[in-house]
């Protein structure tokens, strides 16, 4: 056994304090507070679920873990009080008793209708924001078919 030196412990202190430096550092720049980064991650962690729930033929267990995840993870994110407005405003209550259903219906262990009820509800909800994300994926692709596929000229009425 080779005895350790305190100079190799030094520099294993020294990379690690500043591999930990540079992620709070980088989490930061990223995400201004901490609640933001934490609600991406569980955000992410559950659109995961929901696409392996789906892949595992509608494995009502973890798409019901990944549908809590993904609104626990959005109120994370945007705020509690945005998050209950965003669902319950006036327009967008058939959308949110949809999508909120088929969450409901998941969680009851009726995964394909609940899925499927929650789809349109998903579709519903977001309609206005899907023109951005499209614009935005053609700008960051910068495929200029992709481009013209996503142009839509016109009015748009956001209910945002």
């Amino acid at each position: 056994m080779v005895p350790i030196t305190d100079l190799q412990i030094l520099s294993i202190w020294s990379a690690n304090l500043y591999y930990i430096l540079l992620c709070y550092f980088l989490t930061f720049s990223l995400f201004p507070t901490c609640t933001v980064g934490i609600g991406v991650g569980i955000l992410g962690f559950g659109i995961f679920f929901i696409l392996f729930g789906v892949l595992l033929y509608f494995d009502s267990v973890l798409l019901a873990f990944g549908n809590i995840l993904f609104l626990t993870g959005l109120a994370f994110i945007i705020g509690l009080r945005r998050t209950a407005h965003f669902f319950f405003q006036r327009q967008k209550l058939r959308a949110s008793s949809f999508f909120l259903g088929g969450v409901a219906l998941v969680v009851l262990r009726w995964p394909r209708l609940g899925m499927l009820v929650e789809s349109y509800g998903f579709v519903l909800l977001f309609k206005s924001f899907f023109p951005v994300a499209f614009g935005f994926l053609a700008t960051v692709l910068n495929m200029p078919f992709l481009s013209t596929l996503f142009n839509f000229s016109g009015s748009s009425s956001s209910n945002v």
